[in-house]
């Protein structure tokens, strides 16, 4: 569950939240579509990472304990967001390291790379994460990023075309 096999699959990236559960259920929509595989990459990064190599190593989780956590993260998102039958329709990947780096990583050779952003930011423009924004700066495959659907707004109706009934093909 380290590394993700050679191939031109659409990645997603999941970190558990409502958005990353937006672009994984796009991204399996859009897999499906295309007849490709389904990547669900979780970047993780050690607890103890941020400490200066000197000081007292705080008790905590093992690494062992903290990557069967983030597989466990992976999962759990991966069976909210598509339902618990998924089986082995969505390759899921733990790596340690950067989120950005392991994404960018991951996606390389990718159709496309999928990331979940807040429906509205500031001013309402679309809110994009630093991980988000590393993507979009270094990707060198198409990034997607989906939004959260807003609970507050009522569905959208859909538009229905207008008839051909009366008109004439020139």
């Amino acid at each position: 569950m380290t590394e993700r096999t050679d191939g031109n699959g659409i990645v997603v990236g999941v970190d558990g939240s409502e958005a990353s559960k937006a672009a994984l259920r796009w991204a399996a929509e859009q897999a499906t579509v295309r007849h490709t595989d389904l990547v669900a990459v979780h970047a993780w990064e050690p607890a103890a990472s941020g400490h200066a190599p000197y000081a007292p190593v705080p008790a905590g989780p093992t690494v062992a304990q903290e990557h069967e956590q983030a597989a466990q993260v992976l999962a759990a998102t991966v069976r909210e967001a598509l339902g618990p039958r998924t089986g082995d329709a969505v390759l899921r990947v733990v790596v340690e390291g950067p989120p950005a780096r392991v994404l960018l990583q991951q996606a390389r050779g990718a159709l496309l790379l999928a990331l979940g952003r807040k429906a509205h930011g500031n001013f309402g423009m679309p809110s994009v994460g630093p991980v988000g924004r590393e993507c979009l700066r270094h990707a060198t495959v198409p990034v997607v990023t989906v939004p959260v659907a807003d609970r507050s707004q009522e569905p959208a109706k859909p538009v229905n075309p207008p008839s051909l009934a009366g008109s004439r093909a020139c």
